[in-house]
């Protein structure tokens, strides 16, 4: 493991510089620091000395102790801070990139919505190829991940065409439970054996908070409708219907475009169950594999099996289901290209309508980061080969992507992207990444996106994770919304 040091000559683009330094070496221990402050104990391997100053930067990289890249932008630093960035982060990525000798598919890329480059650019009346120009020259990306990004940008202004983004908003319901904890698993789930006697208990407080935002945007439209977690399916059959009774009371389904429910977990899915969601106006519903790989599963913590997953796709397609997405991840522990290849196989067999391939990211509340230790031997592989035959494989399906998205320490550095035949995208999915349109979340953990000013701010709304403090503290959430969307409404 690399130990990093990244020495600045004063506080300024430090988390920029970062993000790009794990890019190209993601296991590294990385320590920043401010020239004439106190440095961090012991040698570095690999230094990145930064130099900032009124007309430019000087960047200079040592390995070993020995000079191995020298260079400088000569820019007025303190003017225009987009400009600034933007140089400072190629300056950066051109010393690693010598210095590896290696490039990144996202060249100096590291938000997580880089179709919104490609979005904004096209709503100003750019052409796809001055799109890509750009995107190569000013952020070094590849030529396939930019034809991507600019792909799926055309994509969604297809599909969002339709949606009003000022008068118009969705909805977010969250229901934090699982049958157990996946060992990547980052959000805030609950395990449901140690919730089960409490769930009636968060219901109330939920519905108490649907009551208050359906009243609050009543004279608005609802376009999409997504109750994920969490596993949506852990609720009973009975507790399941109060929920989706008391949504479709509270809301003027009229403009509705999209009503998912995300299954997600095989083993919390039962014909009783799929046939209640059939009693709604739900037209879209998730199975997530992950992996058919049942050693895989096993090691991860799925609680389910390869068969279950088949028999679940199975009963819903009885159902009459015809809108169902299954997530892949790719990178999970263990396997490489001949795993996934199967996995591809598998999931080609059942025809879903849309897939969401993710690639792994280790985030440091997983319990794969915090045991990482007892993971050593096991491999994280991804690589563009494998991205590209995951892209072969919804094609097969006559499938095409139609969003994407980027996470920190993403496996390989590449991208989450979804897949969708015709008439079949999430559409929830692409107006919660690029942030167009109001998205009102409530339950616990929930986060509520507030969009001013044609999409030029966004403001968020943060419930508590906590279960208990959720339930015993709803009064206060439904406070916290209510000040934020009174400036919204205003």
């Amino acid at each position: 493991m690399l130990n990093i040091g990244i020495q600045f000559s004063e506080r300024n683009f430090e988390y920029d510089v970062y993000s790009l330094v794990r890019a190209f070496y993601p296991a590294s221990n990385v320590h920043m620091y401010v020239l004439g402050e106190e440095e961090p104990a012991g040698e570095f391997e690999c230094l990145l000395a930064l130099g900032y100053r009124g007309d430019g930067i000087d960047c200079r990289i040592y390995m070993s102790g020995e000079e191995k890249f020298c260079g400088k932008e000569d820019i007025d630093f303190y003017k225009e801070r987009p400009e600034t960035k933007n140089r400072l982060k190629q300056l950066v990525y051109r010393g690693l990139s010598e210095v590896s000798q290696r490039t990144l598919p996202w060249g100096t890329l590291t938000g997580i919505r880089p179709t919104k480059i490609p979005m904004h650019l096209l709503e100003e009346g750019w052409k796809n190829p001055q799109i890509a120009e750009y995107m190569r020259s000013t952020y070094y990306a590849g030529n396939e991940k930019t034809a991507l990004a600019i792909a799926i940008a055309n994509r969604e202004r297809a599909i969002l065409k339709d949606i009003d983004y000022e008068n118009g908003y969705s909805l977010y319901v969250g229901i934090p439970f699982c049958p157990s904890i996946c060992l990547y698993c980052s959000f805030g789930s609950h395990p449901l054996a140690k919730w089960r006697d409490r769930m009636e208990e968060y219901l109330d407080a939920l519905m108490k908070e649907i009551t208050f935002v359906s009243r609050e945007f009543r004279d608005k439209k609802l376009n999409t409708v997504y109750i994920g977690g969490g596993t949506p399916t852990t609720l009973e059959p009975e507790q399941m219907r109060r929920l989706l009774r008391h949504i479709t009371g509270c809301f003027d389904f009229q403009e509705l475009q999209e009503f998912t429910v995300e299954a997600g977990r095989p083993d919390s899915i039962t014909e009783e169950k799929l046939m209640l969601l059939k009693e709604f106006p739900v037209n879209r519903i998730s199975i997530n594999p992950q992996t058919m790989h049942q050693k895989t599963l096993d090691l991860i913590g799925r609680g389910h099996t390869v068969e279950q997953v088949r028999d679940a796709f199975v009963l819903a397609r009885k159902l009459s289901f015809d809108n169902i997405n299954m997530d892949l991840i790719i990178g999970l522990p263990g396997e490489g290209k001949a795993e996934v290849e199967e996995t591809l196989r598998e999931i080609e067999a059942l025809h879903p309508d849309s897939i969401t391939v993710h690639s792994l990211s280790l985030k440091r509340a997983t319990r794969l980061h915090l045991f990482k230790d007892q993971y050593e031997e096991i491999s994280f592989e991804n690589s563009q080969e494998i991205m590209e035959m995951a892209e072969k494989s919804a094609m097969r399906l006559d499938m095409h992507p139609y969003y994407l998205y980027r996470q920190k320490n993403i496996a390989g550095n590449f991208e989450n992207v979804g897949y969708a035949k015709v008439d079949k995208a999430g559409i929830y999915n692409i107006l919660i990444m690029e942030e167009k349109q109001s998205i009102l979340a409530v339950g616990a953990g929930a986060s509520t996106k507030l969009v001013f000013d044609h999409g030029s701010r966004i403001e968020r709304v943060e419930n508590v994770k906590d279960v208990t403090h959720y339930i015993s503290r709803i009064d206060e959430m439904i406070e916290r919304k209510k000040t934020g969307i009174e400036k919204w409404l205003k």
